[in-house]
């Protein structure tokens, strides 16, 4: 921006599948907005996972608001670089104003206008729709920094391949579908050489084919019309958040065929070593810790979040604040909330709701 100040009807945060299904909207509205994104390149968050990424959602469940997502064929799963591919060619397609390389720092509420610090000014609007997930702050136990430096260390999201690991044993902290992902990998490619153990509670398993049917056309089109307005949607919700979401069966039958070893949850470090319950130190070399992302939203100087760091909202609007909206979150609404072919319809609700307001 040439200018210190600009201002938009509206302003959405993030250019990920939530935030450009949102833009979508509104350009069908033909609506005043604009779209941030801290990356330098359309889906760099998707490509910056590690290489062997697949997502575990079909070809033709993967359809973002107005366009097919490309596919080998309707089962097939595709990589993360794919991903990213098809949300480019998304803005592309529909023209969508995206400002790439802006980082946003502070949001803060002047009366009835938003007032939004950038890396690269200040911008001013009547709405803002936060579209930037809830998987910005990787979370490690705090004991993680007690390993030795001998013991080679990284978070899922660091972790590109088996090539940059050390000689030795491996333990991947986290047993849900990321940590079996990656425990997987390194077993397959080096399983004769050394040792991989997977740690953490097991989450249970859902079957990719239920009653002879892919799940994708039934089961989860069946859950994703159960609102959290409803006791069994906010079962669903809880449950996710405490005990994390199950594994799929195919990813977790590849990691026993690959020869991983199960164990139960890593609680502490003893002795140089981590320390696994029930069973004591074992003597590893590297370690990679799939726990999770915690939200950070303390960029958003507003008051309107609960004890444990969530927006409180209805659908995605923050009814105490009008104008403010949120979208990507797990279970905004319903199960698929966060999922690529699930965030159209949270976007479409919010955009008129929106539009409405306006």
């Amino acid at each position: 921006m040439d200018r210190k100040s600009e201002h938009y009807s509206t302003v959405i945060i993030g250019a990920g599948q939530a935030g450009l299904a949102a833009g979508y909207y509104l350009r069908e509205h033909q609506a005043d907005y604009l779209i941030l994104a801290a990356d330098e390149h359309i889906g760099d968050p998707w490509r910056n996972r590690w290489d062997s990424l697949r997502l575990f959602t079909p070809t033709f469940y993967n359809n973002l608001p107005g366009l097919k997502f490309p596919g080998k064929h309707p089962e097939y799963l595709p990589f993360k670089d794919e991903i990213a591919d098809y949300l480019a060619t998304y803005v592309d397609a529909f023209a969508l104003p995206v400002q790439l390389d802006t980082l946003v720092t502070a949001v803060e509420s002047d009366n009835s206008t938003f007032v939004l610090h950038t890396s690269r000014g200040v911008l001013t609007s009547e709405n803002v729709i936060i579209a930037t997930g809830a998987f910005s702050h990787a979370h490690q136990p705090e004991f993680h920094d007690t390993l030795p430096q001998e013991v080679y260390q990284c978070h899922s999201s660091d972790y590109e391949n088996p090539e940059q690991l050390q000689p030795g044993d491996v333990l991947v902290v986290g047993a849900g579908n990321s940590g079996t992902q990656i425990s997987t990998e390194i077993a397959a490619s080096d399983g004769d050489s050394r040792t991989v153990w997977l740690s953490g509670r097991d989450t249970g398993r859902i079957p990719r084919r239920l009653l002879g049917r892919d799940i994708y056309r039934w089961l989860l089109p069946t859950l994703g019309r159960i609102s959290t307005d409803s006791w069994v949607g906010r079962r669903l919700r809880n449950k996710s958040r405490s005990t994390g979401d199950p594994v799929f069966a195919p990813v977790h039958q590849a990691m026993l065929d690959a020869g991983v070893q199960r164990v139960g949850r890593t609680t502490d470090v003893a002795s140089g070593q981590p320390v696994i319950e029930d069973r004591g130190p074992i003597d590893v070399g590297n370690v990679i810790w799939c726990t999770g992302f915690q939200p950070d939203f303390s960029w958003i100087h507003l008051d309107i979040f609960d004890q444990n760091g969530y927006p409180s909202h209805h659908h995605g609007v923050v009814e105490e604040v009008p104008g403010l909206y949120f979208l990507g979150l797990p279970f905004l609404s319903h199960i698929g909330s966060s999922l690529i072919g699930g965030v159209g319809k949270d976007a479409g609700y919010v955009t008129n709701h929106l539009m409405e307001r306006n």
